[in-house]
């Protein structure tokens, strides 16, 4: 898929099959960036993507695509269509039934098929069209299958005729390393001499060299195995991805003219109707527009208590309809559901790096380098200085060469970041990348916005007081002229309990937000106000004794506002928005959790004393939103701080926090602008999300020492001569599936349990 950028050059983006390892990404990126007119590679190992902006002026796509072949790997133009299939082709072509239901499937296969190298014996990658194949059905599972036979022969060979055995096995070698001399090659040409095939392909050849013929033999065959079991465990990590696609129904039953016909879910436009029968999956995001059953969220949002819905009530796609017949009208394209947008965030969030990340890239890009000058040391040193027997050194040199491979500690990260972003996105908690899974670890203090994140944000109307004259039916007339348009809770509430007494809205226009402070808008032919009592009191709107009971009021826990013309108080109102029933148990979770809580809200101190008191916290109150923005800054510049909003007022500040978390059901502005969103709406989610983020940053330091750990023991122990080729190359592989299925922990890991 191509996309014009006329300030830049094209945006291309590929699918590119076959990364197993974080050696394979930095190769592939490394390689293309050398190329002319290349700017802003981006590569997402679990997610298999490859994006670039190319100025086909100097480097045209087929350019990039050739460079990424001679590699050794598959590459195919991601279709539009992608979108249209919910996910990136390289993610929807493994459905759980193991059918093809991919139309880019093929297309990516075959680019894989026209790479001359990429079936042959050596480092050999992915294929898409493996998935779902067991392993000794794939090509890497055949190429183990071919290496062992020539490996047998060679020992059988040797048995028969001990005087030919040598020579069988290094034709069993030569023929399974030729291949990956070759890539080595190819990727010398591009510039980069520290891959592994160029170490693989110098330890197998030099311990010919000196007389190891069956030990080089049996390191190509390791080799094979070690690059079925990487791929097994890579693929396993994008199973928890690639899950996601899965969650929307494939065709929809449209309603035309009173009759049903199955089409494809991905062409259903915005507008139409849809049937979903008891046990089907919706599929799209929509809106009842007839009929009422329980639907199940729980695939969407982890939420596991089907909830009943009916006319009016939206609808994700991926849910499932549990009890009648819906009819549900389409409100928006297959593209832009829930599930599309959450797998384009997981997608997305890979390239958002974690620092600990960076910083491993950066170590690799010396370590290899590095291993390889103490494996020529090694081997120059104490036959030259010391008089010792070059067979010896040159062995333990090559030994070291096979440990150079930094596979398993690039790895090591991105395995962990992507299995977390797997784990909380089906439980409805989204986090943009590893660099918010490292900010929501560090987090030791959490700052709440009270409506809407603490409590329900759907207030409702306890007290209307009219004065002098006034009638209760005028106040509410006129206060529901001023809010009428709005979408604000408190002004909901107004229209609502007007709407309920029957009583209709007086005409008005010019409506204007006075920021922080309420609503003026022309009402009949004058002004009137519904603002804050503290406001109202400094304008004309009312006077002491009317503040004394708006005061009592939110003493009471409740919200009051006034309504008033020009110098004429008319009234007050007075509501009462309850806290989340779940509130008070995530402020304890988070408590013994070492974190501590604020409540930044703009309501009067009252109001927020009675609902920070009720819950155990902290709070701040009478806050524009420039001082919650302040308030972030300061608390920032001590430790890390999450702020949970609602993504739309409190923007200045969730952008301000270390990590911004907004609340709310897959809204658009939910899931676009803050760090990281909350789809259930359920506060007890926040101690989850950074237990999640905290569990896995541990993952990521266990994997690190894994990787360098056996790194250092097989280093020493193969100086030493106590390890030997064979053993040095199961360290390299074995490295990189143990820190993979380590990563993998992540998965099965529940954030919702306490520890």
């Amino acid at each position: 898929m191509t996309t014009t950028d006329p300030n830049s050059g094209t945006a291309c983006d590929w699918t590119v099959s076959g990364m197993d390892c974080g050696s394979c990404a930095t190769k592939i990126k490394d390689a293309v960036t050398r190329l002319p007119g290349v700017s802003g590679v981006e590569i997402g190992i679990m997610t298999e993507r490859l994006r670039l902006t190319l100025d086909e002026t100097q480097t045209d796509r087929d350019k990039v695509e050739k460079v990424v072949k001679s590699l050794g790997y598959g590459i195919a133009p991601r279709a539009a269509g992608a979108k249209k299939d919910f996910v990136m082709p390289a993610m929807s072509d493994a459905p759980a039934d193991g059918h093809d239901h991919d139309h880019d499937r093929n297309d990516a296969a075959a680019a894989a098929r026209d790479d001359s190298g990429h079936g042959s014996p050596g480092h050999v990658h992915d294929d898409p069209a493996d998935r779902g194949k067991r392993w000794y059905q794939t090509r890497k599972g055949k190429l183990v299958i071919f290496t062992a036979i020539l490996l047998g022969v060679a020992w059988i060979i040797e048995l028969l005729a001990p005087q030919v055995g040598k020579w069988a096995f290094v034709a069993a070698c030569l023929i399974g390393v030729a291949p990956v001399a070759k890539r080595a090659f190819a990727a010398l040409r591009l510039g980069q001499p520290f891959t592994i095939e160029s170490l693989m392909a110098v330890a197998a050849i030099g311990a010919l060299f000196i007389d190891a013929a069956e030990e080089a033999a049996l390191v190509v065959f390791l080799f094979a195995v070690g690059e079925v079991l990487e791929g097994v465990a890579a693929g396993k990590a994008r199973d928890g991805i690639r899950a996601l696609a899965d969650l929307v129904p494939k065709t929809a039953l449209l309603l035309v003219n009173g009759t049903t016909q199955e089409v494809p879910a991905s062409s259903l436009a915005v507008g139409q109707m849809v049937l979903v029968r008891p046990g089907d999956r919706i599929p799209a995001d929509g809106e009842i527009a007839e009929g009422t059953s329980g639907v199940d969220d729980s695939p969407v949002t982890g939420e596991s208590v089907p909830v009943t819905k009916g006319p009016g009530d939206p609808v994700f796609a991926g849910s499932i309809n549990t009890e009648a017949a819906l009819r549900v009208t389409v409100t928006k394209a297959a593209e832009d559901n829930t599930i599309a947008r959450i797998i384009r965030l997981v997608e997305e969030a890979e390239v958002a790096r974690a620092p600990t990340e960076r910083f491993i890239d950066r170590f690799s890009r010396w370590y290899m380098p590095a291993i390889v000058t103490v494996a020529a040391l090694v081997v120059l040193v104490p036959p030259l200085a010391f008089g010792q027997p070059w067979d010896t050194w040159i062995y333990r040199g090559l030994a070291l060469l096979l440990i150079g491979c930094p596979c398993a500690l690039v790895i090591s990260v991105p395995a962990s970041i992507a299995s977390a972003l797997s784990t909380g996105a089906r439980r409805g908690m989204l986090m943009k990348g590893g660099a918010v899974i490292e900010a929501a670890a560090n987090v030791s203090r959490v700052a709440f916005d009270k409506t809407g994140t603490l409590t329900h944000g759907r207030p409702v109307v306890t007290d209307v007081v009219a004065f002098g004259a006034t009638t209760e039916a005028e106040l509410l007339a006129v206060a529901a002229g001023v809010e009428t348009g709005s979408s604000h809770p408190l002004a909901v509430a107004i229209l609502t309990k007007a709407d309920e007494a029957g009583i209709e809205a007086l005409p008005s226009r010019d409506a204007k937000a006075l920021l922080g402070k309420g609503v003026i808008a022309t009402v009949g032919d004058a002004s009137a106000w519904v603002t804050s009592p503290r406001y109202a009191l400094e304008n004309g709107g009312i006077d002491q004794s009317d503040l004394q009971l708006a005061t009592a009021f939110e003493e009471d826990g409740k919200t009051a506002v006034a309504v008033f013309r020009e110098k004429t108080p008319l009234g007050l109102i007075a509501m009462r928005d309850e806290p989340r029933q779940d509130a008070a148990e995530a402020i304890r979770q988070l408590t013994e959790m070492g974190v501590t809580s604020v409540i930044l809200t703009g309501d009067n101190p009252r109001t927020a004393a009675a609902i920070a008191g009720g819950l155990g916290m902290e709070f701040r109150a009478d806050m524009m939103p420039e001082d919650k923005l302040t308030a972030i800054r300061e608390m920032g510049e001590q430790v890390g701080v999450m702020m949970i909003g609602d993504g739309i007022n409190d923007a200045p500040a969730l952008k301000q926090a270390s990590i911004g978390v907004a609340m709310g059901s897959g809204t658009d502005v939910a899931l676009e602008t803050a760090d990281a969103a909350i789809l259930r709406d359920r506060v007890t989610d926040i101690p989850a999300q950074i237990r999640l983020a905290r569990t896995a940053m541990g993952n990521i330091c266990q994997n690190i020492t894994i990787a360098l750990g056996l790194k250092a023991v097989f280093l020493v122990t193969s100086v030493l001569g106590i390890t030997g080729l064979w053993i040095a190359i199961m360290a390299d592989t074995g490295a990189t599936v143990l820190v993979t299925l380590n990563a993998l922990r992540l998965l099965r890991f529940d954030p919702e349990r306490e520890a």
